[in-house]
């Protein structure tokens, strides 16, 4: 957890506040900036919840990741609970000084995928990349979408989040002229995730994304 500092933030908006985790490798400039969303299972108080899954996991592991990262906690039932303070918490911490501004990624994981594919239909433009993994959404709304690149990520085996759940979103972001991409994994059950984020190429790729670049 050392490489993370603990911080808290109050939504001028709703007046709820939200423990994240913040990551900044030490490098000068502006840097990209990740918002990860965890799953049901690191909901609560203690940030120490958060720790060894997602991309916080692949830091702690040494993964070299070129990017800030804020990973914030759901202290309710669902993200949904606190769905306006996380569009504040999204708005404020891209609005910060030293981020790139053109390279503001989003993802998730199990109940965080699916907040990550509506803060995504929610602010469309303010994101380059999505990557959303085991969770799904409200695909009747996906147009919103189609000029987000997207990478989503589903255990062929999972009984928590039913597959079906990714594929009916993919298929309706691309049904609506998008470019989302779905990866299933033949012998993962739910926890996807730890595939999905060991990934070198998925990596990769989410770092080149750009905002506006064709």
């Amino acid at each position: 957890m050392n490489l993370f500092s603990e911080k808290k933030f109050i939504s001028a908006k709703t007046g709820k506040g939200l423990k994240y985790l913040c990551y900044s490798p030490n490098t000068d400039g502006n840097l990209p900036l990740i918002i990860y969303l965890h799953g049901a299972g690191s909901r609560g108080t203690e940030l120490s919840q958060l720790s060894h899954a997602g991309p916080i996991g692949e830091l702690e592991r040494g993964r070299n990741i070129p990017a800030r990262m804020v990973a914030p906690q759901c202290c309710g039932d669902t993200w949904f609970e606190l769905f306006e303070t996380l569009i504040d918490f999204a708005e404020s911490t891209a609005n910060e000084s030293g981020v790139d501004k053109s390279r503001i990624y989003l993802t998730g994981v199990s109940m965080g995928a699916y907040a990550a594919w509506q803060l995504a239909m929610t602010k469309p433009d303010m994101f380059a990349a999505l990557v959303p993994v085991c969770g799904g959404g409200m695909y009747w709304n996906a147009a919103r979408l189609k000029n987000i690149p997207i990478r989503a990520f589903h255990g062929a085996l999972d009984t928590t989040v039913l597959p079906e759940e990714s594929v009916h979103m993919v298929a309706a972001v691309n049904n609506s002229g998008g470019k989302a991409e779905l990866t299933v994994y033949p012998d993962m059950a739910h926890n996807s995730w730890e595939r999905a984020f060991a990934d070198d190429e998925m990596w990769k790729w989410m770092l080149s994304q750009k905002r506006g670049q064709k």
